[in-house]
């Protein structure tokens, strides 16, 4: 056999090949090393903090000149398109499509007025333009306290830092109007310096304190679900911690299940309002995410709210945290996806299942508790008396604080279904045995046939049953919005340049 050299003497045109495919070879070589040098340099710039600002910076544009990428992402919270099959990032009348939650909270603000939230970027605007929160015009003295700020910018532990966190919780709504303006960003999750992710809200802190737990041990793959457990929890305002002041606590000190939190308020005698028709001491449970996500499968794998919420993306050479904040059915590809093999459809489709199902005994606990209150009414109509009540109010505290845990957290469904489906399951239990005691009670008062139940078919019809004066309480709305709001924003442009 000839050797190459020789083949190369008698067909000179193969070393002509040869040495130009070298040449390609060792272009497309330089091409990919200047490539990865270029992209390191891109990340290097990207990710060299230039700060001239402190921790308590609200403005998120100001973070935002150093890591445009998470920037620029950030502000895609700002569209509200995407809707699944239950909720989504538009706003949604929550009492419009289901007016039983009108009666279920009867007394209580959130009967007025209950929307969908938009997300994050609009949480400062949403909770402005809520009745809960807009307010009657006498003094423009809001119902709700200050604490109810806490979670909805960044703003909060800049005021925090300047006046104190129990001054901060002092007075009323209104009181802080001026002050809470940036939407919630990057100051609130961020380390000003070394931008690891930190806590920001002393409940979490002290929380974690009062099981005898240090949260400064926590990983980095737990922080990536402490940073949202800091609002996204189950939470109340404990004005004995420090009197006179709604002090912002979490009720873990018996331990984060459902049972355990309703004996920790139990037996301090907490309740947050006394429901209007039933005179039951009432929970309102806020939204315990992070509670129902540690009980489900997801969290058991080592999987992080940010993991399917805030993926991981690249962009050139750079991987950083998708910071549009979103459903993960708006973004399978990157967040299911990256675990699950099935096709998008078919992981869409087993999330709706699964809510589905928890959904279908929601609707049945629901009418079971809207009959409840409503006897509970009769009863005392007919002249029931407290040691009568007592044992069935309780039982409507604890079946309704079942069904408003569940729905208030809000994914529970998906995130904890078997959790999920258990607390609705006892809530049902729970309620039928509220109405076997008021049934008997009833027949014992000399009702013996059945209470008829008011026509709760739109919002409208049931705020009027529970009494609501929903033209004045909307004409106060407008004028808070009118008059107070724009006065608000022109004191924090005016401000602008102190911080």
């Amino acid at each position: 056999m000839k050797s190459f050299s020789e083949q190369i003497k008698e067909k000179p045109w193969k070393g002509w090949v040869l040495f130009l495919g070298t040449i390609v070879v060792v272009f497309l070589l330089g091409l990919l090393a200047s490539s990865v040098v270029e992209r390191r340099s891109e990340a290097v710039f990207a990710y060299a903090p230039k700060n001239d600002f402190s921790q308590f910076e609200p403005r998120n544009e100001k973070w935002g000149a150093n890591f445009p990428r998470e920037f620029e992402s950030y502000y895609q919270t700002s569209d509200t398109i995407f809707r699944s099959k239950y909720n989504g990032s538009a706003t949604i009348d929550e009492l419009e499509e289901d007016p039983r939650m009108v009666v279920l909270w009867a007394g209580y603000g959130f009967s007025k007025e209950y929307n969908q939230g938009r997300g994050h970027y609009y949480a400062v605007e949403d909770v402005r333009n809520i009745l809960r929160t807009g307010a009657p015009n006498d003094s423009v003295k809001s119902p709700m306290p200050n604490t109810c700020w806490t979670c909805k910018s960044p703003d909060v532990p800049r005021m925090m830092n300047e006046v104190g966190i129990a001054e901060f919780y002092k007075g009323s709504w209104e009181k802080w109007g001026a002050e809470i303006v940036n939407p919630i960003g990057c100051a609130d999750c961020h380390d000003v310096n070394t931008m690891q992710l930190r806590i920001s809200r002393p409940a979490l802190i002290e929380a974690f304190e009062r099981q005898g737990k240090d949260i400064t041990k926590a990983t980095h793959q737990e922080m990536r679900s402490l940073v949202c457990a800091q609002c996204h929890v189950e939470y109340y305002f404990n004005k004995k911690k420090i009197e006179g002041v709604p002090y912002l606590t979490f009720p873990w000190d018996n331990g984060m299940s459902v049972e355990q939190m309703e004996v920790y308020y139990d037996d301090m005698e907490f309740a947050d309002w006394t429901h209007k028709l039933s005179k039951a001491p009432m929970l309102k449970a806020q939204h315990p995410g992070y509670e129902t996500y540690l009980t489900g499968v997801h969290a058991e794998r080592g999987v992080s709210c940010a993991d399917c919420h805030m993926p991981y993306k690249s962009q050139g050479g750079v991987k950083f945290t998708d910071h549009h904040i979103q459903s993960p059915l708006n973004n399978v590809a990157n967040s299911c996806q990256v675990c699950h093999r099935e096709e998008a459809h078919k992981l869409i489709a087993d999330v709706y299942s699964r809510q589905d199902k928890i959904k279908e005994n929601v609707n049945i606990l629901e009418d079971l508790l809207v009959k409840a209150h409503v006897e509970a009414k009769a009863a005392w109509d007919k002249g029931a008396n407290e040691e009568q009540m007592q044992a069935i109010l309780m039982d409507i505290r604890h079946a309704q604080w079942r069904w408003d845990y569940s729905v208030a957290a809000h994914g529970a469904s998906f995130h904890s279904p078997v959790e999920t489906g258990r607390i609705v399951s006892s809530g049902i239990n729970i309620a039928q045995e509220a109405r076997i005691k008021l049934t008997r009670l009833l027949a014992h008062l000399g009702h013996n046939k059945e209470v008829e139940m008011p026509d709760i078919s739109t919002k409208a019809k049931a705020q009027k049953y529970i009494g609501l004066d929903m033209a004045k309480l909307n004409s106060d709305k407008e004028e808070f919005l009118g008059t107070v709001v724009p006065q608000w924003l022109e004191e924090a442009s005016q401000r602008e340049s102190k911080y």
